[in-house]
């Protein structure tokens, strides 16, 4: 069992003294499902001009503002699309950074296995054998894929392959099912400037989900599929070029399919998810607000089709606008409170006990590479951790959620020698223990009542031998009426 030291944790410690604050971001107070995305940027989605992130805060974008109300509180040309579904609160968002590698099945926070959707927005760089294998390994056990490509040519780093081609190769050269699998193809093409036309439907969950009807999409610049459904009676082209037979096989501009228990979608273009904003330097397009098309309502109603039912159920559908639920003599507000949820920011929002906020390779994060580590020194031991928030008037309550890992050194199955009690307005909301331990992180869901100023805390109380280490990331508080 491993067991911590206060010398070996002070060169993962994170600066703590920040001031602690309160921070208003937009979900929907009754939303229970959550959507996990994972957003590549390791195949140089910001090669050129090309800036195909949610944040340049990787992997969590609530590190950059955890906050976002508009296209600008995250840096990148897809920001509105990721602001958009954090301010639903039904989304929990990561990016893959360049460097990394995709993988299914593994141990890391930026698994597969970890997320409900995988975002591949326009590689410029082939993916390897084994992330092929590890891509169509997601979808076949039920993950969704979200590939966005463009046009013939547009290979933005220069290094002999452009998207249409990388796409095509992981159909077509991967162990797992190289038989067109999806029931498409990417045609080597470029559309230079068209408006491409919606199927008429009332019941496709893409053209008519909870984000708006869609109408059409823009192409600027772009490349179209060709349908195989033979192969694949699944495929269904749901958005086509001006004068295409939409019932053909051709002329396809957005495409959903299904493989094995998963889902597929593929746009033939980047400009419509290019909200025109992102790092300095880049020429960028602003295909999210253009007219011509309901390009924002493709991307997401596609993405919560892709994402099924997530971890859990929603009991309201989502919506890209904050809401609010008048009670009481004020207005409760439906934001998540909490700064800095998944540590990745450091000590940002956070009051901590030296060298409890850590990026110690020792303790593996929920997600991303920061997590809270109480204990664990097998000596007597208090670490501490709190945030004081406001939880708005009108509210009755709010929702304490995160993820918590415990790992013991204790053999006994029945006495508690090492506690985690967690607490707020001076009382105890629960207490965790050695006798809770187990092999990985653990969802836990907590009601605070009333509302105005309160500090979450929570403190690790560790017995002198062995050792029990507490181990916490991606805590929120949502607001309740």
């Amino acid at each position: 069992m491993l067991v911590r030291t206060r010398a070996v944790l002070a060169a993962a410690i994170v600066a703590a003294g920040a001031a602690l604050v309160a921070v208003v971001s937009t979900p929907p107070a009754s939303a229970a499902v959550v959507h996990r995305v994972l957003f590549d940027n390791s195949k140089a989605e910001t090669a050129g001009n090309a800036d195909w992130i949610i944040s340049t805060s990787q992997p969590d974008p609530l590190g950059q503002n955890a906050n976002p109300t508009s296209e600008t509180s995250w840096t990148g040309a897809l920001s509105s699309w990721g602001v958009a579904l954090q301010k639903t609160g039904s989304y929990s968002l990561k990016t893959l950074p360049a460097g990394n590698t995709i993988t299914y099945g593994g141990s890391g926070a930026l698994d597969l296995k970890n997320f409900d959707v995988f975002v591949m927005p326009e590689p410029n760089v082939l993916l390897s054998a084994a992330e092929k294998t590890a891509v169509m390994k997601f979808i076949q056990a039920g993950g969704g894929f979200f590939l966005i490509v463009d046009h013939s040519g547009s290979d933005r780093n220069n290094d002999g392959y452009d998207s249409v081609e990388i796409a095509n190769d992981l159909l077509t050269n991967n162990t797992v099912d190289s038989s067109d699998p999806f029931g498409f193809s990417i045609d080597t093409n470029d559309i230079s400037s068209e408006n491409a036309v919606a199927i008429s439907s009332s019941t496709d969950a893409v053209i008519n989900g909870p984000y708006g009807k869609v109408t059409g999409s823009i192409i600027r610049d772009g490349s179209t599929q060709t349908l195989h459904k033979a192969d694949n009676a699944n495929v269904k082209g749901i958005v086509w070029r001006p004068g295409s037979s939409q019932t053909g096989s051709t002329g396809a501009f957005f495409t959903t399919s299904t493989f094995g228990s998963g889902r597929v979608a593929v746009w033939g273009d980047s400009s419509p998810i290019d909200d025109g904003t992102g790092q300095s330097g880049n020429t960028l397009y602003d295909g999210w607000n253009d007219t011509a098309g309901t390009d924002a309502a493709l991307a997401l109603n596609a993405t919560e089709w892709l994402a099924g039912t997530g971890s859990s159920t929603p009991t309201t559908p989502p919506t890209t606008a904050p809401t609010t639920s008048p009670t009481g003599s004020g207005t409760c507000g439906t934001a998540q409170l909490l700064a800095n949820t998944g540590f990745e920011s450091g000590s940002t929002g956070w009051t901590a006990t030296s060298g409890v906020i850590t990026n110690s390779s020792s303790e593996a994060a929920h997600a991303g590479s920061y997590k809270a580590w109480l204990d664990g020194y097998g000596t007597a031991t208090t670490d501490t951790l709190s945030q004081t928030v406001t939880v708005p008037a009108g509210c009755g309550g709010a929702t304490l959620s995160f993820w918590l890992h415990i790992d013991t050194a204790e053999t006994t199955t029945t006495t508690a020698y090492d506690k985690l009690t967690v607490a707020a307005r001076g009382t105890t909301l629960a207490t965790y223990s050695n006798l809770n331990a187990s092999s990985g992180y653990v969802q836990k869901s907590l009601t605070i009542s009333g509302s105005g100023s309160t500090a979450i805390t929570f403190t690790g109380v560790e017995g002198s031998q062995l050792q029990t280490s507490f181990v916490l990331d991606d805590v929120t508080l949502t607001p309740t009426a």
